[in-house]
């Protein structure tokens, strides 16, 4: 096996002067409350000035974002896409790290469409469209394992409702005609609304009656006063459409797909709910559709003569043929059999090959640049941790001042349900970041092992696993002439290069070496 290459000097303007040039400066922290504590933007300011005036930058604009960024549409990060378009004289971003720039992965292909080059000053890198294939794909594995890492604080948000919902508590935003609270127990809890329960009773009857059809009930829900909570405007039909199949108001509710029983007062009772979707039912069509068999490749092939979709149809019951829609014009492609497409895919999957040795050294740079998140952590716990003591320190001395008598008794329970809750916060978000951390790392190399294993599973797979499979790593497929062409995603397409025996890579050196190969990260 021939020895790599000695690694060789960067490229992307790494180490250089930038002799003036003008750049952007973008920050993000992904909580209200960390920018409230000062917790992190400060800190990632003054990291990337002292980097700019090192490298000879001119900070030209500056843009915070103090928001989740599980979603785009960020304020201040949509103002320097802006700001990038209309100043193509301005082509550097600085960033913190990659977590810090995009954590979905919408952020990340827009931002990959400007041509500029980006430095993660924390990471050590530099990326523009020069960079090596190898610092791509590195990077792209980063941003889906910190897409990864919010789907995994998610889940653990979701765990924490679910159990609430066990206990027999709504765990989400009250619906109109109650308010959340908080409940003797610490916990956020729903009551009626004084205001607008009344209302609500009264939609469930009024309907109950079978005289009023849905718009006719939404017009006398607004004279009586129904309101939106936010916006104080009145309410639409399909709201109380909404209202009057929520179980919630009969004192149940749905979770998860399960039935709960609630313990909050219900506004009206089990029979005029039932009642009221009789009469719903009546009033609905009686369209009743089967559910469409998924086929495995439905929606990711198109004809490679027209562009059209490439769909599929059983004949005989067992027999799945797959053709072009010929929605446009008449095609001249042929039928082909599901199990011809499925051989093809494989072989394409196929170039995603990556030996075990290169896999393994890749494994070894993704865990060593998850260090710096780590320490992140610990800190944020620590804090947490500390902010909870604190708390439970107020409590204790509440409790000495009450038995004294130098507070009274409401004073006490009012002061100490707020404490309580606080509290708990902080001991839930420290449980969501230890469980979400625990898989972070982790689920991240899963999804790189998954795409270069994924030729010899794929076979194995259900029509469900299959399609779900190709939708994770293939962003365009066509079919014509009998042979098939994929476009891998980002950073799945990067794969095949950096693969053994492809030109531009060779083989890593031994993992226990002192030497990265040439296209591992510094």
């Amino acid at each position: 096996m021939a020895r790599p290459r000695k690694p060789k000097a960067q490229s992307s303007g790494r180490g250089r002067s930038a002799g003036g040039e003008k750049a952007v400066l973008y920050a993000r922290v992904s909580t209200a409350e960390q920018e409230r504590e000062g917790f992190s933007i400060d800190a990632q300011v003054a990291l990337i000035r002292e980097y700019a005036e090192r490298m000879g930058f001119v900070i030209a604009e500056q843009y915070v974002d103090v928001e989740t960024a599980k979603k785009t549409g960020r304020t201040q990060f949509e103002a320097m896409l802006k700001y990038l378009r209309g100043h193509p004289g301005v082509r550097h971003l600085l960033v913190e790290k990659t977590d810090r720039l995009y954590r979905n992965i919408k952020d990340w292909v827009t931002l990959d469409g400007f041509d500029i080059e980006l430095h993660l000053v924390k990471e050590g890198t530099v990326l523009s469209r020069d960079s090596r294939s190898s610092e791509k794909f590195m990077h792209g594995i980063k941003v889906l394992m910190a897409k990864n890492y919010v789907d995994n604080l998610s889940e653990e948000a979701r765990k924490g409702m679910l159990e609430k919902a066990k206990q027999g508590i709504w765990p989400s935003q009250a619906p109109l005609g109650y308010l959340n609270v908080v409940g003797p127990q610490g916990k956020k809890i729903i009551v009626p609304d004084p205001d607008l329960a009344p209302i609500v009773a009264r939609v469930f009857e009024w309907f109950e009656t079978g005289d009023y059809a849905l718009k006719d009930v939404t017009h006398k829900a607004r004279a009586a006063g129904l309101r939106y909570r936010r916006s104080q405007k009145p309410v639409g039909t399909s709201t109380i459409h909404y209202m009057l199949r929520n179980r919630l108001y009969a004192g149940a509710f749905e979770w998860g797909g399960r039935l709960y029983q609630g313990t909050h007062e219900p506004l009206v009772t089990r029979v005029t709910w039932e009642n009221v979707q009789e009469v719903l039912d009546g009033r609905s069509a009686s369209n009743v559709r089967a559910e469409p068999l998924r086929f495995a490749f439905t929606g990711l092939i198109t004809c490679g003569h027209c562009g059209c979709a490439v769909v599929a149809q059983m004949q005989r019951g067992r027999y799945i043929y797959y053709h072009c829609s010929g929605f446009k014009q008449k095609c001249p492609e042929k039928y082909v059999r599901e199990e011809t497409l499925a051989q093809a895919f494989s072989e394409q999957l196929a170039r995603l090959h990556m030996d075990d040795e290169v896999f393994a050294l890749i494994e070894r740079a993704i865990r060593e640049s998850h260090g710096d998140k780590n320490r992140e952590r610990i800190e944020t716990v620590g804090r947490l941790r500390g902010e909870a003591d604190r708390l439970q320190q107020r409590l204790d001395k509440l409790y000495v001042d009450h038995l004294d008598g130098r507070i009274t008794a409401d004073m006490h329970d009012r002061m100490a349900n707020t404490w309580r809750e606080e509290r708990a916060g902080c001991l839930r978000r420290m449980d969501v970041l230890n469980n979400a951390e625990d898989a972070y790392v982790d689920d991240g190399i899963a999804l790189l092992n998954l795409a270069r294993k994924a030729h010899s599973t794929f076979n194995l797979q259900s029509q469900n696993g299959k399609n779900t499979a190709l939708n994770l790593l293939v962003s365009n497929s066509t079919w014509a002439n009998g042979r098939l062409s994929v476009t891998y995603r980002e950073p799945f397409d990067m794969l095949e290069e950096i693969s053994l025996g492809n030109p531009g890579s060779e083989p890593p050196a031994a993992p226990g070496g002192s030497d990265y190969p040439e296209w591992l990260p510094e």
